[in-house]
């Protein structure tokens, strides 16, 4: 039997609109939340961090680091969220994960918005936004398997790449979406009330987007193919055949593709903000701008990335963008740090940051993809996403901040995303040209 027989004949393109509307409708408002919660970092320090009183000359960087130890918290419970969503996936369909996931989302996000500060409850505030930030990790380890595969699934032909990318677009979008609405705040709104109220208007937007998602969720038809079709006979150079010691191998290879996704995209596209503020003493407004413009770079590149893909292969056009930012992340943020660049060199290295990052966001959902069997897949790529996004992701502004505070270093999120990338490029090598022209097993 050929590889090609194990499959269904491909999904009208019809279905295949509606699924790729309904699969990405969620990542949108798991971003946005995400995107959010970066920008608006240095404003949640003071709310939920800082001690009233009595607070030290470096109780600024402390609040700020602790705010990223919540983030980096949230990362780390991802995993679980991919592993218990993800069986979920596998065995009793996408759209049941998908709905539960985006409805667990919507929940934390809005409870955000409500919460108490410490200055209203004293230490219970921080403990409670953690436990929100807990869900909102469990619920986006679930999303990004469950989107994926169903995005991969109902992909005609010759098109997972750009199918995939969707994911990643919507990604881009909900980022450019918190980081609009937190630069309109700071523009409408003077400083005070920023602070004291002004904050929770992002967070409290996340329902309606959420209510949404939800109701396409709902309608969603699973995708073509049957849940007990085995793998094929043999591995292509990006897949694996199933067996769980072989799988928990594709995981680990998985991770080691995309952790230059995973730290250069949250260095560059979420750590930003409160990094230009904290370390380069930039006003909120100009560093809201910045992301908002390398956010617009990486939007730009996504679609684009997925295309290529299609056409040239998945390990071509990823390399291109690990490579690049391996190469230009230090002359990019010396740009940044110059006091004798314009404006305009600096809106280019912003954008030129954002679009590299473009380049391995692009072809990446697929090519996670393809390299597992349909009954394991929401679990074997979402557990691969999620553990780079716990390492990678969700430390890189703790790591960031606190090697930036304790070496004077303002290099720091060179080093860092350079290096993750390089390591990246290694992996990216074992792909072959051919494997985005092969059949989902």
């Amino acid at each position: 039997m050929t590889s090609t027989e194990l499959l269904p004949a491909p999904p009208p393109r019809a279905a295949a609109r509606r699924a790729l509307l309904a699969g990405s409708a969620g990542n949108l408002v798991e971003w946005y939340e995400f995107g959010v919660y970066g920008c608006f970092a240095t404003v949640i320090a003071a709310n939920f961090f800082t001690p009233p009183t009595g607070a030290g000359p470096g109780s600024g960087v402390e609040a700020l680091v602790a705010t990223y130890a919540s983030f980096a918290l949230a990362f780390f419970f991802r995993p679980v969220g991919a592993l218990l969503f993800g069986r979920l996936g596998d065995r009793l369909g996408r759209r049941t994960t998908l709905v539960l996931v985006v409805g667990l989302m919507t929940l934390a996000t809005t409870l955000i918005g409500l919460l108490p500060t410490r200055e209203a409850i004293g230490p219970a505030a921080p403990w409670l936004l953690t436990f929100l930030r807990v869900l909102q990790g469990l619920s986006a380890g679930g999303e990004f398997g469950g989107a994926v595969s169903l995005l991969a699934e109902y992909a005609p032909p010759g098109r997972r790449g750009l199918y995939g990318a969707w994911q990643s677009f919507t990604v881009a979008l909900g980022l450019l979406a918190g980081a609009a609405t937190a630069a309109a705040l700071a523009t409408l709104l003077p400083a005070p009330a920023l602070y004291a109220w002004g904050w929770r208007i992002p967070f409290l937007l996340a329902l309606p987007l959420g209510a949404v998602a939800l109701w396409l969720r709902t309608a969603l038809e699973e995708p073509p193919g049957a849940p007990q079709a085995k793998a094929a006979p043999g591995a292509r150079g990006g897949q694996v055949p199933s067996g769980g010691g072989v799988q928990a191998r594709a995981v680990v290879l998985g991770i080691g593709r995309i952790m230059g996704w995973s730290a250069a995209g949250y260095t560059f596209l979420v750590v930003l903000p409160s990094y230009l503020q904290s370390t380069l003493g930039a006003s909120f407004r100009s560093a809201l701008l910045a992301t908002t413009l390398v956010n617009l770079g990486f939007a730009a590149s996504i679609l684009p990335a997925g295309l290529l893909s299609d056409r040239y292969g998945r390990r071509p056009v990823m390399l291109g963008g690990a490579l690049g930012i391996a190469v230009l992340a230090f002359p990019l943020l010396h740009l940044l740090q110059s006091p004798d660049a314009s404006p305009q060199a600096r809106a280019a290295a912003v954008l030129t940051a954002g679009a590299l990052v473009g380049l391995l966001a692009g072809p990446g959902p697929a090519m996670l993809a393809e390299m597992f069997p349909r009954r394991v897949r929401c679990t074997g790529l979402g557990l691969a996403y999620a553990l780079a996004n716990a390492v990678f992701s969700g430390c890189a502004g703790l790591v960031i901040t606190a090697l930036t505070a304790r070496t004077g270093d303002t290099a720091i999120p060179a080093y860092y995303a350079a290096g993750a990338c390089a390591i990246s490029s290694l992996a990216l090598l074992t792909l072959r040209g051919n494997d985005h022209r092969e059949p989902l097993r």
